[in-house]
């Protein structure tokens, strides 16, 4: 088993900080997407920077994977199975604890390195769900309880997502609109009595989740900011059009109302424009630059 440098596979150094770790996860992620990416092996390059950022962002599996790289190893070197960890090098993480959880984005598992390390547990994701143990044992009512990671398209659209749990195979029904925090209830599922699952939303390749309202970054070239335009966004419901109003700025907020996640009241879309020259890769291109420079003058900074 190999081992793999997810601080490498984002392209950040080890003591990134959590901001840092999330846009470099959002620019991959963007530009690997299957839907949106032409690049060669674009589907196992977005696998594997969703696969770094399940485990660096969140604090206590970063720490266990920290503890783990602690021991010198590179990409491609080979690592000891799980049992191989107590007292050695890694520490006394409890791996199956922390890491027993399935892969978020779009189908597939992770790979062999992640889960039979840290997804080894009594459950591991099947499609698009995921979930790991809250604790090792039977809790005194017999009911096992556990997180289960939800995408966002099914807390959108509702529907069923299944997991794997002691070898076999589980379809959990998950209400359209299903808040973090909430439980679903499988009677007899469980290890030793019925199942319990705290649901939490996965981490999601394009979109943030405030309240009920989605939040996106949308890339704009400087002319579209300039001078306005329809661009076309992507969300939970489908791509629809946006019209980009004149002389915006970046970090300018537009709403698409009744976007967000369902509920009483539904939440919106929010989007954040984000205004990106795009690189000039001819000379045609780079004479237009030179156009807008002259145009422009050194003074367009005061303006």
């Amino acid at each position: 088993m190999q081992f793999k440098d997810y601080y490498q596979i984002l392209g950040v150094e080890a003591n990134a900080g959590e901001a840092e770790i999330k846009t470099a996860y959002r620019r991959l992620a963007r530009k690997f997407h299957p839907d949106v990416s032409k690049e060669a092996g674009a589907e196992e390059k977005f696998k594997a920077v969703n696969e770094a950022y399940e485990a660096l962002r969140d604090p206590q599996k970063r720490a266990a994977y920290d503890q783990l790289r602690s021991g010198g190893y590179r990409p491609g070197d080979e690592v000891p199975p799980p049992g191989g960890f107590g007292g050695g090098p890694h520490g006394d993480f409890d791996f199956d604890e922390i890491f027993a959880r399935g892969a978020g984005g779009d189908g597939g598992g992770f790979s062999d390195f992640f889960e039979s390390l840290f997804g080894r547990g009594g459950f591991r994701q099947q499609g698009q769900g995921g979930a790991r143990p809250q604790s090792q044992g039977r809790p005194q009512d017999g009911t096992t309880r556990a997180r289960l990671a939800v995408p966002l398209e099914a807390v959108y659209d509702g529907g069923s997502i299944r997991i794997g749990i002691n070898g076999k195979s589980l379809d959990v029904r998950v209400p359209k609109g299903i808040r973090p925090g909430q439980a679903i209830r499988l009677a007899g599922q469980g290890a030793h009595g019925d199942l319990l699952l705290e649901i939490e939303y996965a981490a999601h390749p394009q979109f943030e989740v405030d309240g009920r309202n989605i939040l996106y970054s949308l890339p704009v070239a400087p002319w579209e900011a300039a001078l306005g335009a329809t661009v076309t966004v992507p969300t939970l419901g489908g791509s629809v059009e946006l019209r980009v109003p004149p002389d915006s700025e970046s970090g300018r907020k537009l709403r698409l109302r009744g976007r967000g996640l369902p509920g009483a009241t539904p939440g919106d879309q929010i989007v954040e424009l984000e205004i990106l020259a795009p690189k000039a890769n001819s000379e045609a291109e780079r004479e237009a630059y030179r156009g807008l420079r002259d145009a422009f003058g050194d003074d367009w900074r005061r303006a």
